[in-house]
C-alpha cells in the first residue's frame, strides 16, 4: 500500500512540473508564430534581409518547440496515466471499488464453472485480476481464465509471474503506455482484418508512371524556374490533372485498404512501444524470452515494422484532406507511393502481425497475475504433479478481505471425493467457490490463496450457480440437468475436478436423494476428484460402502448467547447441528 502511495505523490509531483513546462512552451510557441508573421510582413514593407533571417529564425524556433510540445504532450499522458494506475491500486487495496473492467463480455453461460464460479461481471475473479488496456490482453486474460494450461505451460507462466512480479516499475509503465493507447474491440479488429485482407501488388506501368511522372513534373518545375518559360507552366498543369485522373482510377483501392481505419495509426504506434517495451527489458525466465524472441523478425525488431506501419497509415490519412490531397497528388502522386508502401508492408509483414498482437496480450495476461502476486505476498505457487494429488493448507477465497478470511486444510488423497453438509450460512458454497477459483488458478500459472499447496491441474467442472433461461423457455431443473449431462460427458474423456452443490433441488426429497446417490457413484466411477454439499444424510452414509474414494466433511454453527456463531472452520464428519428451527423460532416464525 505505502510503495503505491509514494508513487502516487511522486507522479503528482512530475506532472505538475509537466504542466509548467507545458504551459511556458505554448506560450513561446504562440509567441514565435506571432513575430514570424510580424518579421514576415516587415519583409514584405521593407525588403530588409534582417527581416528574412528572422523570419527563418523564427520559424525554425517554432518547430523546434512543436516537438518539444509534442514530447511534453506524451510525458504528461504517461505521467497521468501512472498517477491513475497507483490511485486505483489505493482504492483497490482500501476495498473503497474495483476501478477494472469486469469483462461481462468474455461471460458464457454455458460454460463448465464461468458463471457458477463469478468469474466475470461486477467484484468477479477477472475484474479483481484484471490489469490489461488493451483488447487482446483483455481477451488473453479471459481466455487463460477459462481453460487449463498444459503442465509445462504452468511452470513456465509461474516463472514468468514471479519475475514479473518484482518489476513493479516495468509493470506500471508497460500498463502506462497501454492506456494510452486508448485501444479497442474495434482497433483490433480492424487492423486484423487489414492484415488479411488480399492486396495484390500494383502493376508495372502503375509503378513505373508513379516514378517517372513526378520526376517529369519536377523537372519541368525546375526548368520554368529557371527560364521563367510560360510553356512549361502549361505543361505543368497537364500533368498536374493527369496525376489526379491516375489517382482517381485507385481511389476505390485506397479506399477498400484504409476502411475503417480512422485514428488506427495511433493504435498501431502504441502498439509498436509497448513492443519497444518488452523489447528492451531483460528477462531470465524462459517464458518471457520466449516472448522476446518472438518480436524479431527478418532481423529487424517488431517495434521498428510497427512504427513504419503507423507511419504510413497517418500518410494516407491526407487523402481525408482534400485540399492536401489534391496538392500532394496532383504533384508527385503521395497517396500511390503510400498505397504501394502499403501493400509492401501487408505482403511483407502480415504473417507475424497477430503473433506480435498476442504477445502483447501475454504480458498484459502475465503482467495482472504478477500485480495479484505482489499485492498477496502470502499466496503461494502450487507444486505441480501427475497422481491425482491435491492438498491446500489454510485455502481461502482469494477475494474476500484477508483481515477477516478463515483458511482451511484441505486434502483429495487418499479420498479423492468430499461429501460436505452443514447449515445454511456456515459456510459450504464459499468453500467450495473457494477450491474452484484456486483451482482455476493454479491451471493459468497463478498462485493461489494458501499457504502451501500441491496440485494436480485438472479441468474444473462446476454445477453450484444455475438460472432459469426464459429466453430458451428452460426451467432451472432442466437447465441443472443438462449441466450434469454436461459435466458426465467431460468425465467421459478425461478425469476433471468436480464442484456440486445442492443438486436437484427442482424435485422431491425422495427423488433428490436418489438421483444424487447415483450421480456420486458415477462421478468417483470416472475417478473425479472434488466435492458435493447436501443436506441429505443418507447421501453421507456413501462413505460405509466407498469408504476409499469418499469422505464427510462438515461446517458446524453453535449458539452462542442465544445467537448462531459460524466459525468456518471444515471439520470431519457429518454436520450435526441444525439452525433452521432456532431461527425461525427466534424470529418468531415458528
Amino acid at each position: 500500500m505505502e510503495i503505491y502511495k509514494s508513487k502516487k505523490i511522486r507522479f503528482s509531483t512530475a506532472l505538475t512540473a509537466i504542466n509548467k513546462k507545458y504551459n511556458s512552451i505554448s506560450v513561446l510557441r504562440l509567441l514565435t508564430i506571432v513575430l514570424f508573421f510580424i518579421s514576415s510582413y516587415y519583409y514584405i514593407k521593407t525588403s530588409e534581409i534582417i527581416f528574412v533571417v528572422a523570419s527563418i529564425v523564427l520559424f525554425g524556433a517554432f518547430v523546434i518547440l512543436m516537438r518539444v510540445h509534442s514530447k511534453l504532450v506524451f510525458e504528461k499522458q504517461v505521467n497521468q496515466a501512472l498517477f491513475d494506475i497507483n490511485e486505483n491500486e489505493i482504492k483497490y487495496r482500501e476495498r473503497n471499488k474495483i476501478p477494472f473492467e469486469n469483462g461481462q463480455e468474455f461471460n458464457d453461460f454455458n460454460h463448465p464453472y464461468a458463471y457458477d464460479l463469478d468469474v466475470f461481471g461486477e467484484h468477479s475473479l477477472f475484474q479483481n485480476l484484471n490489469r490489461t488496456a488493451t483488447f487482446i490482453g483483455k481477451k488473453t486474460l479471459a481466455n487463460q481464465l477459462l481453460s487449463l494450461a498444459p503442465n509445462k505451460e504452468i511452470i513456465r507462466n509461474q516463472q514468468a509471474v514471479k519475475e514479473l512480479s518484482n518489476k513493479l516499475d516495468w509493470r506500471q509503465e508497460f500498463l502506462a503506455f497501454a492506456k494510452i493507447g486508448n485501444d479497442s474491440q474495434s482497433n483490433y479488429e480492424t487492423l486484423l482484418q487489414w492484415s488479411t485482407f488480399n492486396s495484390t501488388q500494383l502493376s508495372k506501368i502503375s509503378v513505373f508512371i508513379s516514378y517517372f511522372s513526378p520526376l517529369l513534373f519536377l523537372g519541368f518545375l525546375i526548368a520554368y524556374a529557371v527560364t521563367s518559360n510560360i510553356v512549361f507552366v502549361s505543361v505543368l498543369s497537364y500533368l498536374f490533372v493527369f496525376h489526379l485522373i491516375v489517382l482517381g482510377r485507385f481511389m476505390k483501392r485506397i479506399q477498400s485498404e484504409i476502411a475503417n481505419s480512422t485514428n488506427i495509426d495511433k493504435t498501431i504506434h502504441q502498439y509498436s512501444l509497448l513492443l519497444q517495451k518488452i523489447e528492451e527489458e531483460t528477462f531470465q525466465s524462459e517464458k518471457l524470452i520466449g516472448l522476446q524472441q518472438k518480436l524479431l523478425f527478418k532481423k529487424e525488431k517488431a517495434s521498428i515494422h510497427l512504427k513504419q506501419l503507423a507511419g504510413l497509415f497517418s500518410k494516407m490519412d491526407s487523402i481525408s484532406n482534400f485540399v492536401t490531397a489534391i496538392v500532394f497528388n496532383g504533384t508527385f502522386l503521395f497517396n500511390l507511393h503510400v498505397l504501394k508502401s502499403l501493400i509492401q508492408w501487408k505482403n511483407d509483414h502480415a504473417e507475424a502481425l497477430e503473433e506480435w498482437l498476442e504477445v502483447i496480450g501475454e504480458l498484459e495476461m502475465l503482467n495482472s497475475l504478477a500485480n495479484m502476486s505482489y499485492n498477496n505476498p502470502e499466496f503461494v505457487y502450487p507444486t505441480l504433479n501427475t497422481n491425482f494429488e491435491i492438498d491446500f493448507t489454510d485455502l481461502s477465497h482469494p477475494l474476500l478481505n484477508e483481515k477477516t478470511r478463515i483458511g482451511n486444510d484441505v486434502c483429495f488423497h487418499p479420498e479423492n471425493f468430499m461429501i460436505l453438509t452443514g447449515s445454511n450460512m456456515s459456510g459450504k458454497s464459499t468453500f467450495l467457490r473457494s477450491l474452484g477459483i484456486n483451482m482455476v488458478l493454479s491451471g493459468m500459472g497463478s498462485p493461489v490463496c494458501a499457504s502451501q499447496a500441491t496440485v494436480h491441474p485438472l479441468p474444473v467442472l462446476v454445477s453450484m450457480r444455475l438460472s432459469d433461461s426464459l429466453s430458451d423457455s428452460e426451467s432451472y431443473f432442466f437447465a441443472e440437468i443438462k449441466r450434469l449431462k454436461q459435466i458426465m460427458d467431460e468425465l467421459e474423456n478425461k478425469p476433471a475436478f468436480v464442484l456440486l452443490d445442492e443438486i436437484l433441488r427442482g424435485t422431491n426429497s425422495d427423488d433428490k436423494r436418489n438421483g444424487t446417490i447415483e450421480v456420486v457413484k458415477k462421478v468417483i466411477g470416472k475417478n473425479a476428484v472434488g466435492a458435493i454439499a447436501t443436506h441429505d444424510i443418507e447421501v453421507c452414509l456413501m462413505t460405509n460402502d466407498y469408504p476409499a474414494v469418499l469422505t464427510n466433511k462438515c461446517f458446524e454453527v453453535e449458539i452462542v448467547n442465544n445467537d448462531l456463531h459460524f466459525d468456518y472452520k471444515l471439520r470431519d464428519g457429518i454436520c450435526k447441528n441444525r439452525s433452521a428451527t432456532f431461527l425461525m423460532k427466534k424470529m418468531g416464525v415458528i
